[in-house]
């Protein structure tokens, strides 16, 4: 392994890259000693993580021998090495002899271990500062300085998910069985027994029970569905959620996190103008046209008022990397504390800087096991948005299917909730009789043309979000209200249907 060295540039004295031989040693005798004492590191410890690579080969031929059931000692380690032929590159039957004499306790073997992984994550950090430093010298002309920060956010983020030691381990069945009935009593108290956080939605709440910490939810849909609109509501929902929490303690208390929003295909103003359009009221194409009257902009300065204090954070980085969403996740967790994360919409991401998968396929695995990684890592539920294949729009029924997801085996795999979003509406509007087309006459064109309207009113303003798979609950059909005028979703008034309750 290389050392940082005497650059003069760098200003930096040669030093020895850190290592622990005794330590190194002391575990290897021990371990050949009693074998029982492998059960105190295997978790942790692999071959890689000694600074002598006799020593992780020793180390191997113990591993596998006790993990086959077999005895490792001197005696069997001699006998495989001198079969292998590699017994004097192991420093021969001396070497294992001596190993038995620098010998610790059983006790001891689990301090040895982590001393000797301690070295392992000091050495990796200074490879990793080394080619920090070597990048900012210009050793890769194709990362600038943005890029040079991603990739060494990656680097020690993959280190500390990867090389983190014995963290984790088992949680005993009394401990995981207080906090489920600590989360049953939290759904009891709250209004809808919703245990995770509020979509603002009452039949998505009541399916999905919220939206829970650690969960990776898909919405997908073709293009016109109102993917976007669906969740911007439901970032609206949770942010006036966690406002009206706070408020309930104080008129001036803030609250204690915040929805983020990653949008990459519309501008932080557009997501803006179309709150505004849904709370006003007044549509976002008239809005745009500037076709509105003192009433209407009075309207505005009013529900401004009303929803500027929401805790809802807008990213429109276009084409955002999974290593800056990231990166920005976390400082807003440290800083404002953080509820939820959406992401409109995932094929528009980019996978970390410094990979470079072979394909499309692999690029989104890639991104969505990075967004269910940080939904575990902040406890928080993320959800991102997905465009579905083209092959919907040649089938008769256009109803969405897992099988339709763009790239689908790691989206559907990872994903813990995969929801589609489908309005019978949008397709039936395509089939509207045209009579300069029209074989048969008039009167079946009004036939054709009175059936058709027939069906547009059973369907209009209706969506339906399909549940197509729910690791923690049922599957199914939600329907939703969807007033095109607003791009807005609400509840389905199934009382009055058709209306928004």
């Amino acid at each position: 392994m290389n050392t940082i060295t005497d650059s003069p540039l760098l200003g930096l004295s040669q030093r020895l890259p850190p290592s622990n031989l005794q330590a190194e040693q002391a575990l290897l005798g021990a371990l050949l000693a009693n074998n029982r004492a492998y059960e105190r590191v295997s978790e942790y410890l692999a071959p890689v993580h000694f600074a002598d690579p006799i020593h992780g080969r020793i180390f191997q031929s113990i591993a596998r021998r006790i993990e086959s059931g077999q005895l490792a000692d001197a005696v069997t380690l001699k006998g495989e090495f001198e079969h292998s032929g590699v017994l004097e590159e192991v420093g021969g039957t001396a070497y294992l002899a001596q190993l038995l004499s620098s010998m610790v306790g059983i006790i001891n073997a689990g301090e040895y271990g982590r001393a000797i992984h301690d070295s392992w994550l000091r050495r990796v950090l200074i490879d990793i500062g080394e080619t920090v430093v070597n990048n900012a010298f210009g050793a890769d002309p194709e990362l600038d300085g943005s890029s040079q920060i991603e990739a060494a956010e990656q680097s020690l983020f993959q280190l500390a998910t990867e090389g983190g030691g014995n963290d984790g381990g088992f949680v005993t069945f009394e401990v995981a069985l207080s906090e489920a009935i600590k989360g049953a009593e939290r759904a009891f108290h709250q209004v809808g027994h919703v245990t995770g956080l509020t979509t603002g939605l009452r039949d998505i709440d009541a399916k999905l029970g919220g939206l829970h910490p650690s969960d990776l939810l898909i919405l997908a849909g073709r293009p016109g569905m109102g993917k976007s609109a669906l969740a911007t509501k439901i970032a609206f929902g949770a942010a006036k959620s966690l406002l009206e929490q706070a408020r309930a303690d104080g008129p001036n208390v803030q609250p204690k996190q915040q929805v983020a929003m990653f949008s990459l295909e519309m501008s932080a103003e557009q997501l803006a103008t179309r709150l505004l359009s849904e709370e006003s009221r007044i549509s976002g194409d008239r809005i745009r046209r500037g076709d509105i009257g003192q009433k209407d902009f009075d309207r505005f300065v009013e529900v401004s008022r009303e929803i500027g204090a929401l805790p809802l954070q807008i990213d429109d980085t276009p084409a955002i990397s999974m290593s800056m969403l990231r990166t920005r996740c976390r400082r807003l967790q440290r800083t404002k504390g953080l509820a939820l994360v959406i992401v409109d919409y995932l094929q528009l991401m980019r996978p970390s800087a410094g990979t470079r998968p072979e394909n499309r396929v692999l690029e989104i695995s890639q991104i969505t096991q990075g967004l269910k990684a940080l939904a575990k890592e902040l406890n928080i539920p993320v959800l991102a948005l997905s465009q579905l294949s083209r092959q919907v729009e040649s089938r008769e029924d256009k109803r969405p299917q897992l099988s339709d997801l763009r790239e689908s085996g790691s989206i559907e795999q990872d994903a813990d909730v995969v929801m589609f979003i489908y309005r019978d509406e949008y397709y039936l509007e395509q089939r509207r009789p045209n009579e300069a087309a029209f074989d048969g006459g008039p009167d079946k064109f009004n036939a054709a043309t009175a059936e058709w309207q027939q069906k547009m009113e059973q369907v209009h303003h209706k969506a339906d979000l399909i549940v197509a798979k729910q690791r923690h609950g049922p599957t199914g059909s939600i329907p939703l209200y969807f007033e095109g005028a607003f791009t807005r979703f609400a509840d389905l008034d199934t009382v009055h249907s058709g209306h928004a309750a």
